[in-house]
């Protein structure tokens, strides 16, 4: 198996959009690892010179250079093709590591955004210092926060019916899903739309609670490596997720209520398919051990992911083959 580094600059990122048209930077086998590196940030959210800051040269050279489209504010750094990976098939995207990229990062209230759209008038950012060897991020009030970072937005290309679409709101095909359980070690399961399947990376994040209420976490530029599979034995509809310990169902929708129920049934899917139980059994089950959690309520498609632990399966392992 080889490993790929894909770094980012004006030639290798998409800002704001996925398109099912767009053209792979680099192919990979199934089995590969590929290196990534993502920058975040809108030219007014960038630190003061003299701020005391390291700026990627890349940073403003995407800003220089390259289109933004369809009012998205993210910077996402591919897409990498898998060769043989088909429509309607899965990725599987281990996450096997994820570093800081830059030595700060920021977040932004905006009037008429977030949770609370209409309780603050006044635009703010403020930049936060990070703190590599100890892994904390020190807020403007002196708190420490410990950092734990993933990555924002992690998809695949949409059905190429769609066209050109947005960045913000998360979908079938992943995208800016803000799941805090990203983590280092966690594996994602993407359902594959067009062949090759086009993964892309980006919206960096520090630390970041469930909710995301003031629509931006500590948002920075990271390096993930990403082990990249093919599943032909799995079908999906909407993004899966494991963790050591848990398997995460997700899903999407502007009414928060819908993507619970997306979510949910989607998991009691699940424990029947690993397990003899029910149906009735699995939602009993969820009842009494899953938690519904609100993974973002800021990106226009609000988002739930449904946690259960492996060890309520009767010994089930990940889904890793």
């Amino acid at each position: 198996m080889k490993t790929h580094r894909l770094e980012a600059g004006p030639d290798t990122v998409h800002w704001g959009y996925f398109d099912a048209a767009l053209k792979p930077l680099v192919t990979v086998d199934p089995g590969d690892t590929v290196v990534i590196s993502t920058v975040s940030g809108l030219p007014a959210q960038m630190p003061q010179a003299g701020a005391g800051f390291s700026v990627p040269a890349a940073l403003p050279a995407i800003h220089r250079s390259v289109p933004q489209k369809l009012n998205g504010p993210h910077i996402l750094t591919g897409p990498v093709a898998v060769r043989g990976a088909k429509a309607g098939q899965v990725l599987e995207v281990r996450i096997k590591s994820i570093e800081l990229h830059y030595d700060w990062g920021y977040n932004v209230i905006r009037p008429l955004a977030g949770a609370l759209p209409d309780d603050f008038e006044k635009a703010r950012v403020i930049h936060i210092p990070l703190d590599r060897a100890r892994m904390v991020g020190t807020l403007p009030w002196g708190l420490e926060l410990a950092l734990k970072p993933f990555f924002g937005i992690m998809g695949v290309a949409p059905p190429p019916a769609w066209g050109p679409v947005a960045s913000p709101p998360p979908r079938r095909n992943g995208g800016n899903m803000d799941n805090k359980e990203l983590v280092a070690g966690a594996t994602l399961y993407l359902p594959i739309h067009v062949d090759g399947a086009l993964f892309s990376v980006g919206d960096g994040h520090g630390v970041q609670g469930d909710g995301e209420v003031c629509i931006t976490a500590i948002e920075t530029g990271l390096i993930g490596t990403f082990e990249l599979h093919v599943r032909s034995d799995m079908a999906l509809e909407w993004p899966l997720a494991e963790t050591p310990t848990h398997f995460i169902t997700m899903a999407f929708d502007p009414d928060l209520d819908d993507a619970v129920v997306i979510a949910l049934r989607d998991m009691i899917k699940l424990i029947c398919a690993r397990t003899n139980l029910s149906r009735e059994d699995a939602y009993t089950l969820c009842s009494l051990a899953a938690d519904l959690r609100v993974t973002q309520v800021v990106n226009g498609s609000k988002g739930i992911h449904v946690m259960l632990e492996k060890a309520h399966l009767g010994g089930a392992t990940g889904m890793a083959r």
